[in-house]
């Protein structure tokens, strides 16, 4: 089988090692044949049984156990009387001893990676006696190290960014591959980088791994990421050494390397008339390459005629210019504007200053389009004026409008009746003059802030708007008054020139220069032995006593009309009444009670006496409410046997004859009330069969029992006849009792066979009974025979 150039070097370099190792791992210890030596004091004897470490290649990959060495002691004559025991890491599952001649194997494949040394103890022992010929010696199996693992990138795969033109030579990023081999042993582990893909853009360092740039000026704006392979292998590159290769995403970031442009030397917009203000005219962009903070861009309004009526701003989001109005425009005073734009940078770089100036300039030329635009006013508000006194039809003021349009067409007026409910006002429909409509007051509404239409004569649509404040002047038209209702006492014991209260006044006019009142009592009242009034001159009035020993019995309400008069003019005047109280008071002069009812009500009721008769009333509505419970429980029925279903139909009839059949002659209550206890009970929900029960005989026993007896019978033969309801009903039965001397007259029983009665002597009693005789007689004559 032919190797190749690769494979045959693998192999010398694992025989070139065997061979070394393999008298190493001879480890026969020679039991020195001199006898023990003796000193004076201790005793030392020369050891034969020590141990160093083996060695044994990894991955094996033969059939045959690998043999890694062998044991072998002094006292061991070759006769088999020794035997060799091996224990500790990998004892009897890895490694094998052979008891006999002390050689040890290894039967399973082993990596250094996974463990690289193994701690054994050997013991020498006589096979007769399974006692120890040697002391336990320990001793280390190393595993030898080969170039089995590739180098691995763990933090694979990498990303990282470099600015755009950037110098040759600048670091990117540093990738670092790990190899699992020994690196103290050969080059297994010795690694070096380079390249497989991302040439010319960029280099790695071989030792350390560091990427860096190759090539000056990367512009971002050409390419922005680039995807490099690295490779990193062992044995120092060598032919024969493993590798591994990561990728690394290298993305270029951007700088201001790129000045804005305006894609156009000019733009042109038009825009109507009546654009509002704060409108939106137009949008324009200068293009910059660069993005993020590298494309921030201002712009400013540097020259034109239309600096005052338009401003521009930047959209922080699109970085465009937007163009808005500060002002109204009029096509009738101007019909376009130029302006002159810059855009600049915000953040310039200085590096590349000499790519340009990293700003640019346009003009924009807005033509501004004539519409039909509504009336406009003169003014925006009209201020008049007009006395709470004027007449109807008074003229208050005129407002004025026009067209501003080339035709002016002519205008007429109206007024928004929204801002007059009360129609106060009217306005001429062509000149535009306000006058009054009603009469004013300008204590309900001081001022009216009202609204004028303007509208075209041909177009009126167009509707223009102004407004106008309508002062009311006032007038003295109101009368002083008392500032507030005042509840005056005095007591019985006050004292003559005592003051009882303070007065003051309003007046709903405002006159330019304040109120100014005065007060007196009333002509008829100015004399009065009771009270007088005194003017303090400030608006203000005090009200005194005039003698002492008010009484309520004589008269506990005083009333004092009070004259106030303004200064007005003309002045108004008006009367206003003080109720004064007379009351008792305390030491202190404090009001206790204002009330005469103290003295009224000895002559009527007091209120204990009323508390007493409600009482009385509650009393006698609760006795009466007993009586009527009392009488309505004697009412109600006996209480009924609880084990009895005792249901009442009462059957009423059309007839007119009472009789035997008379229902409602009966207390049926009174029927059923019977103390005697049944034991029989039947079911009502089941058809009985039918039976004919014979009518008992009665003895002579006390009428009361002898009825319940028949009537308790009967409701037997009802409760089982199979023709009855299902339910009570009341019968009569046509029983009228014994104990009578002439016995039952019934005819019902007179013909049984079985009746005990003789009937021979009505023949005795006269021809008034000789009918009944022939009937129930036992004679040869009998009817019945």
């Amino acid at each position: 089988m032919k190797l190749g150039k690769v494979e045959f070097c693998h192999f010398l370099q694992i025989l070139a090692l065997f061979l070394c190792l393999s008298g190493m791992n001879q480890a026969e210890l020679t039991r020195s044949r001199s006898k023990p030596y003796f000193q004076s004091g201790r005793t030392r004897t020369k050891r034969s049984w020590v141990w160093n470490q083996f060695f044994v290649l990894e991955e094996y990959m033969g059939t045959d156990p690998l043999y890694v060495g062998k044991l072998h002691s002094d006292v061991d004559k070759g006769d088999g009387s020794i035997k060799y025991i091996l224990s500790g890491e990998g004892a009897s599952s890895i490694f094998i001893i052979d008891e006999n001649t002390g050689d040890i194997h290894a039967t399973k494949r082993l990596d250094r990676e996974e463990q690289a040394y193994y701690t054994l103890r050997a013991q020498a022992l006589d096979r007769l006696t399974n006692k120890p010929v040697e002391p336990e010696s320990e001793f280390v199996i190393k595993i030898q190290d080969i170039n089995d693992n590739e180098p691995k990138f763990l933090d694979g795969p990498y990303t990282a960014g470099v600015p755009e033109m950037s110098p040759v030579g600048t670091s990117v990023v540093q990738v670092t591959a790990t190899d699992a081999d020994d690196p103290t042993y050969g080059n297994s582990a010795r690694v070096v980088y380079s390249i497989l893909q991302g040439q010319p853009y960029f280099s790695v360092e071989p030792k350390t791994g560091v990427i860096k740039t190759a090539l000056p000026n990367m512009d971002r704006e050409a390419k922005d990421q680039y995807l490099l392979v690295i490779q990193a292998k062992d044995m120092v590159g060598q032919n024969g050494g493993l590798s591994g290769t990561t990728s690394v995403t290298v993305t270029l970031t951007d700088v201001n390397d790129n000045p804005p442009r305006f894609p156009r030397r000019s733009y042109q917009y038009n825009v109507p008339e009546s654009l509002p203000v704060a409108s939106v005219v137009a949008r324009i962009k200068a293009a910059d390459a660069d993005v993020g903070p590298n494309a921030e861009m201002e712009y400013k309004i540097v020259d034109g005629d239309g600096l005052g009526v338009f401003k521009i701003s930047v959209d922080k989001d699109t970085q465009e210019g937007i163009i808005t109005i500060q002002k109204e425009l009029d096509f009738e005073a101007k019909t376009s504007y130029t302006l002159r734009i810059e855009a600049a940078n915000m953040h310039v770089d200085p590096r590349f200053l000499s790519l340009g100036p990293f700003s640019d300039m346009t003009t924009v030329k807005i033509i501004v389009e004539d519409v039909d635009e509504p009336p406009v006013f003169t003014s925006r508000l009209y201020s008049m004026v007009v006395s709470e006194a004027a007449k109807v039809g008074t003229i208050i003021g005129t407002v004025a409008a026009h067209d501003p349009d080339a035709s002016n067409s002519p205008v007429r007026y109206s007024i928004d009746r929204n801002t007059d409910l009360e129609r106060y006002f009217n306005i001429d429909a062509n000149s535009g003059v306000i006058t009054t409509a009603k009469s004013l007051d300008r204590e309900t509404n001081a001022v009216h802030n009202i609204t004028v239409l303007a509208m075209e004569s041909q177009n009126p649509a167009q509707i223009g708007r102004g407004y106008v404040a309508i002062t009311i002047l006032d007038i003295n038209d109101n009368a002083p008054e008392f500032a507030m209702e005042y509840e005056t006492t005095v007591c019985e014991n006050a004292q003559p020139g005592q003051v009882i209260q303070k007065i003051t006044a309003i007046d709903k006019d405002d006159p330019p220069n304040g109120h100014q009142f005065y007060f007196s009592l009333t002509a008829e009242a100015a004399n009065n032995h009771n009270f007088t009034l005194q003017d303090n001159k400030d608006n203000t009035a005090t009200v005194l006593t005039k003698r002492n020993g008010f009484r309520r019995q004589e008269q506990s309400v005083f009333y004092l009309p009070i004259f106030i008069v303004d200064s007005g003019s003309p002045s108004l005047s008006s009367t206003n009444t003080l109720t004064i109280r007379v009351c008792d008071c305390d030491a202190d002069g404090i009001a206790q009670t204002c009330n005469a009812e103290a003295y009224i009500l000895p002559a009527g009721l007091s209120t204990g006496a009323l508390i007493a008769i409600l009482a009385c009333v509650l009393t006698l509505l609760v006795l009466v409410l007993l009586i009527v419970t009392m009488r309505r429980r004697k009412k109600e029925p006996l209480i009924f046997d609880e084990e009895r279903d005792i249901r009442e139909n009462i059957v009423r009839y059309d007839d007119e004859g009472g009789g035997e059949e008379d229902t409602e002659a009966f207390d049926m209550a009174a029927l059923r009330n019977l103390n005697i206890m049944r034991d029989t009970k039947t079911r009502r929900d089941v058809t009985p069969e039918i039976q004919f029960l014979s009518r008992p005989t009665f003895k002579s026993i006390p009428d009361n029992v002898i009825f319940r007896e028949f009537i308790w019978e009967r409701l037997k033969e009802a409760d089982v006849d199979p023709c009855a309801p299902p339910y009570d009903s009341l019968q009569t039965y046509a029983f009228e009792g014994n104990g009578s001397v002439a016995e039952s007259l019934s005819s019902l029983d007179s013909i049984s066979s079985n009746s005990d009665q003789n009937y021979d002597y009505l023949s005795d009693w006269g021809p008034r009974f000789k009918r009944l005789a022939d009937m129930y007689g036992t004679g040869p004559d009998c009817l019945y025979s």
